[in-house]
């Protein structure tokens, strides 16, 4: 739940207010005029709306089913696309140029785009892609923490490097907040040495799981043909009271990761992966995603995902293919998807 050269953009966006497509300035201003002389503001009550949408802020911004009017003009076939995002041939249009430069002079390192990460180590790609920086940027970062000299990999490493050290890293990094994300990575493994983790070596976070109780709560919303499927797991909540520089971005990139090995968090598909998605000709809401993964299981080809069993192997499978198709999008290589899936 990081992610784009255009997060800085993102992030400004989430704060700023947005005007509807088409809407006259000067209406807006009546309309504000208007709600001057509301009732509602008279009488200091605030009406039911605007509270719903309060409680929901921190909801994770899970995609709302799409109908068939958004719908690619050329048909794409879902099980084609779906192998294609699986297949290795698909990794270098998902990844930064200079991850795959990194790879090619560095050998066998950590990446976001290829790794299995711990628990612990995808809440710290999480803060890190919390940050208004680039894809790219993001993505370095967490190869440079990541690999030597550095081997930020478990709370210990990262609180024995002291500030000074965890300065250094994102130095060496070149990214952008240095200051603000050393400051935010020691505060995370002091959580995880404490309230999220048993001990300075422990990666599972598994503690977080307990104290959730391993629940999930969904929250279901009808309206006409817009059916909004929220998961709210208790694992969710505790990350977001507990661990600074979380935001909702955040959250949400932990989630659809960290879904892969976590039940409590499947399936679900953030709104800005579903657009991803949709680009890509496949089912952006999470369980028609997950539909198709399950009723045509037999057509995929997977060799190379690590599971226990083969309900952990499809959790990790839906996750790759989101991440790839966010990764697509993120470098600008839809059309070449497409293409390559014709």
């Amino acid at each position: 739940m990081s992610d784009k050269s255009a997060e800085k953009n993102q992030q400004n966006a989430e704060d700023a207010p947005v005007q509807p497509k088409g809407e006259d300035i000067s209406a807006t201003s009546k309309n504000a005029s208007d709600q001057r002389d509301s009732p509602e503001k008279q009488s200091g009550t605030i009406p039911a709306k605007r509270k719903a949408k309060s409680k929901a802020k921190d909801e994770p911004s899970k995609a709302p089913r799409r109908s068939a009017r958004g719908a690619p003009q050329t048909p794409i076939e879902p099980v084609k696309m779906v192998n294609l995002l699986l297949s290795s041939d698909s990794i270098d249009l998902c990844r930064p140029k200079d991850e795959t430069e990194d790879l090619k002079n560095r050998g066998n390192i950590k990446t976001y785009s290829i790794s299995a990460f711990s628990p612990f180590e995808e809440l710290v790609c999480a803060v890190i892609l919390s940050r208004p920086i680039s894809h790219a940027l993001g993505l370095r970062s967490i190869r440079t923490i990541f690999n030597d000299p550095h081997n930020f990999t478990t709370p210990k490493a990262i609180l024995k490097a002291g500030a000074e050290g965890r300065r250094q890293a994102l130095d060496d990094a070149k990214t952008q907040h240095r200051q603000k994300t050393a400051e935010e990575l020691g505060l995370l493994a002091d959580l995880a040495n404490g309230t999220l983790g048993d001990g300075e070596d422990d990666v599972s976070l598994e503690k977080v799981r307990i104290d959730g109780q391993h629940d999930q709560e969904k929250v279901s919303k009808v309206n006409g043909d817009l059916s909004l499927h929220l998961t709210s797991p208790q694992e969710r909540e505790i990350l977001r009271k507990n661990v600074k520089g979380l935001g909702k971005t955040g959250l949400d990139i932990f989630g659809r990761r960290i879904q892969g090995i976590w039940p409590a968090f499947y399936p679900f598909v953030d709104q800005r992966t579903a657009a991803a998605l949709e680009k890509l000709g496949l089912p952006a809401d999470a369980e028609d995603l997950d539909k198709l993964l399950t009723e045509r299981w037999e057509e995929f080809e997977i060799r190379d995902i690590d599971a226990k069993d083969d309900d952990e192997k499809k959790r990790k499978a839906f996750v790759r293919v989101l991440e790839r198709a966010i990764g697509a999008d993120l470098e600008g290589n839809t059309d070449a998807f497409k293409t390559k899936a014709a």
